[in-house]
C-alpha cells in the first residue's frame, strides 16, 4: 500500500512538474516573433471574438521611451528597448538608448542599461533572452550582452568597428539577434562580414561570412530584418534578408551558401523570412513583391531555386511581416499598407485579399486559430485563419495617451493569455483568455 502510494505520489509530482514546465514554455516569448521567430503563439483557450470596445484592459504603464521595439517575456519579466532619460554619474541626467526590464506582477521597472546613442525615433531591436542573459543591438551598431536579473553589462561589440560591417543603413541597425547553441548571430552587413557568429558568453568572434556579388540590386549593407534557422537541403543554415537580398549562410563555419538578389528593393528590406522544410518564403515592398525559394543540395553546398515570384500588385509586404499557418501564408499586402491576404505557400495562389480595416502597415501575429493584425493607427483586428474565406471577427482601437508619438509599428506579443501592445512610451496589457 505504501509503495503504491509513493508510486502514485511520484507520478503525480512528475505530471504536475511537466504541466508547469509546459505552461511556462507556452507562456514565454523570449525573442523577436516568439520562440521560433515565426510570429506563431501556441497558446490555446483564447477569445474567439472580442466584446465591443475590445478585450479587457488589465493595466497600462508608461516610461518605455521612444522606439518601435517589440517585447520579450520570460519568467514574469518583460524586456524591451527605448530612448529614455537616465541618471548620470555626475548627478545629472541625459537621454540614452537602453534595454529596459519590467516586473509584470508589480509593473515596476527593474533596471535600464544604456546601449548606445539615441536615434530620431528610437530603437527597433527586440531583446533576445537566453539562459539568464539578454542580448540586444542598438541603432548605432552596439551589440550587448546583459545579466537578465541586474542589467549588468557582460560584454559589448560594435558591428562596424569590431566586426568590419558595412555602412549603417539609412534607418539604422534594426536587427534582433539570434541565439543558436553557443552562438549569437548578427548582421554587420557589407562584403567583409555580411553575417557574424559570436560566442554568446564572451562576445569572441567564431566566424565572419564574406559576401560575394549576388546582383545589382541594393547596397552592401545590412537590411532591417532578423535571421531565422533552417535545415533546408540537409544543411543547417541561417537565412537573412540584407539590403542586397535574401542569403543563406552555413551555421557550422559561416560559409556563404546562396543569395537571391531579385527580392531586394533598393530602399528597405524588412520582413523576416518564413521557412518550411526546403522552402523559404520572402517578401519586400517598395514595388517589389514576394517569392518562394526551394533550397537544393549541390556538390559544393546549397543553391536556391525560385519556385514562383509574385509581383507588387499581387503581394508585397512592407514591415508588418507575415506568418505561416499550415499550408498558407497570412499577412498584409501593399506598400505602407496591410490589406489582409492569404497566400497558398506552395503555389502562390491568392486565396483571398481584402480592404484593410485599419490605416497603414499591419504587424501580424497568429494564435489559437486567429490572426491579430495591429495597424499603425492602433486599430487591432481579429481575423479567423481560414484559407477558404475572409472572416473578420472583431476590432478595437488602443486608447490615446501622451507619449504615443509616431506610428504604432511595434509588433504585438501574446503571453499567458495576455495581449501586449506597445506604442512608443506606452504599453497596454489586455486579457484575451476565454472564460
Amino acid at each position: 500500500m505504501l509503495c503504491i502510494a509513493k508510486k502514485h505520489l511520484v507520478i503525480g509530482i512528475c505530471l504536475i512538474t511537466l504541466t508547469c514546465l509546459s505552461a511556462a514554455t507556452a507562456a514565454d516569448w523570449p525573442q523577436w516573433r516568439g520562440p521560433d521567430r515565426d510570429g506563431v503563439c501556441t497558446e490555446t483557450g483564447l477569445l474567439k471574438s472580442w466584446p465591443d470596445g475590445g478585450p479587457k484592459l488589465l493595466w497600462e504603464i508608461s516610461g518605455l521611451g521612444k522606439g518601435y521595439s517589440s517585447m520579450s517575456i520570460v519568467d514574469g519579466k518583460l524586456y524591451t528597448m527605448g530612448d529614455i532619460e537616465i541618471d548620470t554619474a555626475t548627478g545629472g541626467s541625459k537621454e540614452a538608448q537602453c534595454v529596459i526590464a519590467y516586473d509584470l506582477t508589480t509593473r515596476e521597472r527593474l533596471w535600464a542599461t544604456e546601449v548606445g546613442p539615441t536615434h530620431d525615433d528610437g530603437p527597433r531591436c527586440t531583446p533576445t533572452v537566453d539562459d539568464g542573459l539578454i542580448y540586444a543591438i542598438g541603432t548605432s551598431g552596439d551589440v550587448v550582452c546583459l545579466d537578465a536579473d541586474t542589467g549588468k553589462l557582460r560584454w559589448q561589440k560594435h558591428l562596424q568597428r569590431d566586426l568590419g560591417g558595412g555602412d549603417n543603413p539609412g534607418w539604422k541597425f534594426s536587427e534582433s539577434p539570434l541565439i543558436d547553441g553557443d552562438k549569437l548571430l548578427c548582421t554587420p552587413g557589407g562584403r567583409e562580414a555580411v553575417m557574424a557568429a559570436l560566442n554568446k558568453k564572451t562576445g569572441g568572434v567564431i566566424w565572419k561570412c564574406a559576401m560575394p556579388d549576388i546582383g545589382r540590386r541594393g547596397k552592401d549593407e545590412a537590411g532591417y530584418s532578423s535571421a531565422v534557422i533552417t535545415d533546408g537541403a540537409g544543411t543547417k543554415q541561417y537565412v537573412q534578408l540584407t539590403n542586397k537580398g535574401l542569403i543563406g549562410v552555413a551555421a557550422e563555419d559561416g560559409t556563404f551558401l546562396w543569395g537571391y538578389n531579385k527580392i531586394a528593393n533598393r530602399v528597405a528590406n524588412i520582413a523576416t523570412a518564413v521557412v518550411r522544410g526546403d522552402h523559404v518564403f520572402c517578401s519586400t515592398a517598395y514595388g517589389t513583391g514576394a517569392a518562394l525559394l526551394k533550397l537544393k543540395a549541390k556538390d559544393d553546398g546549397v543553391e536556391a531555386e525560385e519556385m514562383y515570384f509574385l509581383d507588387d500588385g499581387t503581394f508585397q509586404n512592407h514591415h508588418g511581416g507575415f506568418v505561416r499557418v499550415g499550408d498558407y501564408i497570412y499577412g498584409g499586402h501593399d506598400h505602407n499598407k496591410g490589406k489582409p491576404t492569404c497566400v497558398e505557400m506552395a503555389t502562390g495562389k491568392i486565396m483571398w485579399q481584402q480592404d484593410q480595416p485599419g490605416d497603414g502597415s499591419a504587424a501580424v501575429l497568429y494564435a489559437d486559430g486567429h490572426l491579430y493584425f495591429r495597424y499603425q493607427n492602433n486599430v487591432v483586428v481579429l481575423i479567423e485563419a481560414n484559407p477558404n474565406e475572409y472572416r473578420l471577427k472583431s476590432t478595437f482601437k488602443l486608447p490615446k495617451r501622451d507619449g504615443m508619438a509616431g506610428p504604432g509599428w511595434a509588433h504585438p506579443v501574446i503571453s499567458d493569455g495576455r495581449l501586449y501592445m506597445r506604442h512608443a512610451d506606452v504599453l497596454f496589457c489586455y486579457d484575451i483568455r476565454s472564460r
